[in-house]
């Protein structure tokens, strides 16, 4: 079971959550910890009513990502998740490309179709479009990381003879994690993606984010389980991850048994076909942030990473 941690540069309130310094310190401590991976969450632009009810601001992804590749020299950089249909599928290939390239081939980059439809209104994007545009951007930025010509044409642009250097250090590019829960998104990444982030989405939460719910760690391998069996059916045989965030209340470091309660749920989320744990670290300041990152190096990871996995 490998192991990624959020980085909470989404707390815009807490200035040290956002400044270059606090950046570094919790991604270097995360590498210190054994953690494989940071991840960070984005939204540019969201609506005024989504925030009033318990949304949030972000930083954006790839500069904070730039930032912890300058500082670490092992630690993966994932995005949880880039909405690809808010951008031009080549400007985002681009970044990603350059983002790989200067961290030296850790790039994971999970995609999300959105689900804020003011915020697609504020960046000119009908989101009636978000699945067919989110599908056209994986072929686009596959295309473009080939460092060869391309001659595509999508539903908003075109490419006659366009080339884009350099390549991603990671061939044939980076590893691409479809986010979401809906049948939709399952198929995406079976049959496009290199992963899957399903999300922990209760019934009365699941409409909030446009997702089907996915409430226990039951209803989680049903659906693990469908994607392999829809991954027989196209005739799929490469592996893929599955990602997945466990309960709130598994990741208490006020608690003596919560390390070991959270090693026993990592061990049943990885029967029900999870190979990432998607873990966020409490704390109200900087210095809760570190230290309960550091209590997780000690007390969580030797546990968690020795969780065998399914087979992918």
């Amino acid at each position: 079971m490998r192991v990624s941690l959020s980085l909470p540069t989404h707390r815009v309130d807490v200035p040290e959550f956002v400044s270059a310094a606090g950046i570094v310190a919790m991604a270097q401590a995360a590498e210190h910890a054994g953690a494989d991976a940071v991840y960070v969450t984005e939204h540019p632009f969201p609506g005024d009513a989504w925030l009033a009810t318990g949304g949030h601001h972000a930083l954006d992804p790839f500069v904070v990502l730039a930032l912890v590749a300058g500082a670490t020299e092992r630690l993966r950089l994932q995005t949880n998740l880039v909405i690809a249909a808010y951008r031009n599928p080549f400007l985002l290939a681009k970044a990603i490309a350059s983002l790989d390239a200067v961290s030296g081939g850790r790039t994971i980059i999970g995609i999300g179709a959105g689900y804020l439809e003011p915020e697609y209104a504020a960046l000119g994007v009908d989101m009636a479009e978000r699945n067919a545009l989110t599908d056209e951007a994986i072929a686009a930025m596959r295309a473009a990381w080939t460092g060869e010509s391309v001659t595509l044409t999508g539903r908003h642009w075109r490419a006659e003879a366009n080339t884009m250097l350099p390549r991603p250090a990671q061939r044939p590019g980076p590893p691409i994690w479809i986010g979401g829960n809906s049948a939709r998104a399952m198929r995406r990444a079976v049959e496009l993606g290199d992963g899957w982030v399903p999300m922990l989405t209760t019934e009365r939460s699941s409409s909030r984010v446009r997702s089907w719910p996915i409430a226990s760690v039951a209803d989680l391998a049903t659906r693990v389980a469908e994607a392999r069996q829809h991954a027989a059916a196209v005739g799929r045989t490469a592996p893929f991850d599955v990602a997945f965030s466990p309960a709130g209340l598994a990741l208490d470091p006020g608690a003596r048994d919560s390390g070991a309660r959270l090693a026993e749920h990592a061990a049943e989320l990885a029967a029900a076909g999870v190979t990432y744990l998607n873990a966020g670290v409490p704390g109200a300041t900087l210095s809760e942030v570190l230290d309960n990152i550091a209590w997780f190096g000690a007390d969580v990871m030797p546990a968690v990473a020795a969780v065998a996995t399914a087979p992918r």
